[in-house]
């Protein structure tokens, strides 16, 4: 799916094919112009899909878990380039620190004292084989006489 057709969905539908809200996706389309910028002034080529093409290509990845090969036939380019799109996108929202989360050690300095604790008692059946029932696993039969 390209941007230019989404770009026309209500914003709930925007949110469920995606799962981003809209404007994180323009936050996200902003930091990657920027870096896109960056990169051809250094000599790079023109990339061949918009910076919104790429970002939904990374997206679609991220959240469909679709491999390289069905995201290439959908935007007509090869698989390694879309890997190459997916990680250059991942690298450059990383480096920019906008959409990092905390590290570890933050939980361990908030003022946060929890007083509930959940435990997950959950029980799932397993059904197992009766005994004498000629439905279960047979016995391996001995081949000596």
């Amino acid at each position: 799916m390209k941007y230019e057709k989404l770009r026309d969905y209500s914003e709930e539908k925007f949110r469920r094919i995606t799962g981003v809200k809209r404007n994180t996706f323009k936050t996200m389309v902003e930091i990657l112009k920027v870096a896109e910028n960056e990169r051809r002034a250094k000599g790079g080529r023109k990339p061949s899909l918009t910076v919104e093409n790429m970002l939904l290509a990374a997206v679609e990845y991220w959240r469909e878990y679709r491999t390289y090969a069905h995201i290439a036939v959908d935007y007509e380019l090869s698989e390694s380039q879309i890997f190459r799109i997916v990680k250059w996108v991942e690298a450059v929202l990383i480096k920019d620190g906008t959409f990092s989360l905390p590290g570890k050690k933050a939980l361990l300095v908030s003022n946060i004292a929890y007083e509930v604790v959940q435990i997950d008692a959950t029980e799932s059946p397993i059904e197992r084989p009766k005994r004498g029932s000629k439905t279960g696993i047979r016995e391996r039969k001995s081949v000596t006489p």
